[in-house]
């Protein structure tokens, strides 16, 4: 992992929290603009997704752990409706699950290159996994299938409570 994409991460995790805890009115803007972001991420670093060997599967392994890790985000926040707004309420629970995952998929990516690189390489051979690109795939899927899945339980939540958002913030 270079310098960059160490900010990246630390950046992406800065906006999630800054952006999401304590009390804020739901909308859906703040529902769409993560998703968006998704969107525009996984168009960027997906381009060239290896899907040889057994790629695809552990892939699909990291997309699922972040649907996973998507619902368990979203069931950490409260939806309420307060007066004629709805808002959301996410405390330190959410955010230690935020900080244990960006900082598990960081510490894995130093590990990778300063630790155990032998080791993942053995274990990529032994399990027909082509290299870094596949490696990169699972965890750029994990974090968009998380911040996907988070959103959609969030306005399923949301939903539920039978009042339609605002574009933006009264």
């Amino acid at each position: 992992m270079t310098t960059t994409e160490y900010l990246l991460n630390i950046g992406i995790l800065a906006l999630v929290l800054a952006t999401n805890l304590g009390t804020r009115t739901l909308t859906w803007r703040r529902l769409m603009v993560p998703v968006l972001l998704v969107a525009l991420a996984g168009s960027s670093f997906l381009r060239q997704m290896p899907t040889i060997g057994h790629d695809l599967e552990l892939e699909l392994a990291g997309g699922s752990s972040g649907v996973l890790l998507g619902v368990l985000a979203a069931l950490l926040v409260r939806v309420r409706r307060v007066g004629d707004r709805v808002v959301t309420m996410a405390g330190a629970g959410f955010a230690a699950l935020w900080v244990v995952v960006i900082g598990g998929r960081m510490l894995f990516a130093y590990g990778a290159q300063h630790w155990y690189g032998a080791a993942i390489g053995e274990f990529s051979r032994a399990h027909q996994i082509t290299g870094s690109g596949a490696w990169a795939a699972v965890f750029v899927l994990m974090a968009l299938a998380m911040v996907a899945s988070r959103v959609l339980v969030t306005g399923a939540q949301a939903a539920r409570l039978g009042n339609p958002l605002p574009v933006a913030a009264h």
